[in-house]
């Protein structure tokens, strides 16, 4: 099953890790794969290490807004859309693309080799593709899609990510 979790609001990747942890403690194969992003300070992070989910970041940390991405940063991201690719062939039950959108409509990855990805996904595993503006031809391909949508976020107000609650 192919599953979305896109919108503007708060909650996709936190969606998308709550379902690869449920799925881990009913004793499926999880994998999780996270593109731009970068650190070991993330709660998800730890928390991941410590259970023993597979978890990969794929991305040097760095905002791409007004900038082209760099060559390593497009090397990244590949490997990391090709880690998944091998995980889903070796037949991990779920894997997780979070960011992926962001990857694609930055430029790092083409939307290609991801719908490749997906198609490559069989009927018995679960493949979660989480990102803001996920683009159509993606969310064309899913059985699953959830729009978080922003009503109100303390952000607006100027508080900033906190630790804990946004990483």
């Amino acid at each position: 099953m192919i599953q979305v979790y896109t919108g503007n609001g708060k909650g996709k990747t936190t969606a998308a890790l709550g379902l690869a942890v449920r799925a881990w403690g009913q004793g499926l194969t999880v994998g999780i794969f996270q593109f731009l992003k970068s650190g070991n300070q993330t709660g998800e992070y730890q928390a991941l290490g410590k259970l023993g989910i597979l978890f990969r970041q794929f991305g040097s940390g760095r905002w791409l807004i007004n900038r082209r991405p760099e060559a390593e940063e497009i090397k990244q991201a590949e490997t990391g859309l090709g880690e998944a690719a091998k995980a889903l062939k070796e037949g991990m039950e779920v894997v997780v693309l979070d960011e992926i959108s962001h990857a694609v409509n930055l430029g790092l990855l083409s939307q290609e080799k991801v719908l490749s990805c997906i198609q490559n996904c069989s009927d018995s595993q679960e493949l979660v593709l989480t990102g803001r503006d996920m683009p159509c031809e993606i969310i064309a391909c899913a059985d699953l899609i959830t729009e978080m949508k922003e009503v109100r976020h303390p952000y607006r107000n100027g508080v900033r990510a906190r630790q804990g609650m946004e990483y």
